[in-house]
């Protein structure tokens, strides 16, 4: 009878081994499954995943297939070789940015934008999450996400141009050059100087060829005034047929000189082109300080181009 329970137990020992064994290969499979989807979501990602060591030494210990699509085929293989390849290809105005993520100084909690630079040599918009991994109070690593935002950028530098630029010229409307008068008025203190310039017989040309031709005079007048746009000189339509440049940090003698520039510029492009013909009443004023003495400047200008477009009034007969 003994001999009989044993066997029986042994039988159903068996059979209890065989199922834990069974339950545990279907665990390990599943488990190994979902790592392999996990994987290939990874894999199959348009965001660029990574994970980098900074201790106990620097290197890429995974990035995802994306980083070579949006940078380049190769550019992978050449950051596992070499841990500072993104120091090289990071945007000079964002590596500061970019050095107090590797030494912990960042807020972390916050969306880095950040660009690199493909093998174009073009620079490419990213956002990125950041997540800092820690061992005994030091950094020693960091993932990230970072996803492409070219075209978000795009489209936000499209806006901004529209409100900023005037839709016929394409050079800064009213709206900028206030922004930027204010600015000098109220909060930063440089030499300026105004150059008001008010397009002479658009009125005739309106009334005697059609409104496309004003608009063609428009179009030729900002093209001509903005040649001398530059980092000092701000170019911008603020009137149906009135223009200005402001300028800062510059001298009176400079103003004077950019003053007679755009009139020899006239005269040269009236010689070649007779069929518009560009006229304009030119007033200019300077200050020494611009905080607090904007109005008054513009004033000054704009009495200044009402006395030279009377003057030629008179010439004229």
């Amino acid at each position: 009878m003994g001999v009989m329970y044993f066997s029986f137990g042994l039988i159903v020992g068996i059979i209890i081994c065989q199922v834990c064994i069974k339950f545990v290969k279907k665990k390990w499979k599943s488990s190994f499954n979902n790592k392999e989807r996990i994987l290939q979501l990874l894999e199959g990602s348009t965001d660029v995943i990574y994970h980098f060591d900074i201790k106990p030494e620097m290197g890429h210990r995974y990035i995802s297939p994306a980083l070579d699509k949006f940078l380049g085929e190769g550019i992978i293989e050449e950051a596992f070789e070499n841990p500072f390849v993104p120091l090289e290809l990071i945007h000079p105005e964002d590596y500061d940015q970019f050095i107090k993520k590797l030494n912990g100084t960042l807020d972390y909690s916050q969306t880095i934008i950040q660009r690199w630079r493909d093998k174009e040599g073009e620079y490419r918009w990213f956002e990125e999450y950041t997540t800092p991994i820690y061992e005994n109070g030091e950094l020693i690593a960091i993932q990230g996400i970072m996803r492409n935002i070219d075209e978000k950028i795009k489209l936000r530098q499209d806006l901004e141009f529209q409100i900023n630029h005037d839709a016929l010229t394409d050079i800064y409307n009213r709206t900028f050059f206030e922004t930027i008068f204010s600015d000098l008025d109220g909060q930063i203190d440089t030499s300026a100087g105004i150059v008001l310039c008010d397009l002479d017989e658009l009125k005739f040309r309106n009334d005697n060829f059609g409104h496309k031709a004003g608009d063609e005079l428009i179009q030729e007048a900002a093209t001509l005034l903005n040649q001398f746009s530059s980092d000092d000189i701000m170019v911008a339509r603020i009137g149906g047929d009135e223009f200005v440049l402001l300028v800062v940090e510059k001298t009176e003698k400079e103003i004077e000189h950019l003053v007679q520039d755009i009139t020899t510029e006239i005269h040269r492009h009236n010689e070649i082109d007779s069929n518009i013909n560009i006229k304009l009443s030119i007033g200019h004023s300077y200050t020494s300080h611009s905080l607090g003495n904007m109005t008054e400047l513009f004033a000054q200008a704009d009495r200044n181009m009402y006395k030279d477009k009377s003057s030629r009034k008179q010439l004229l007969g």
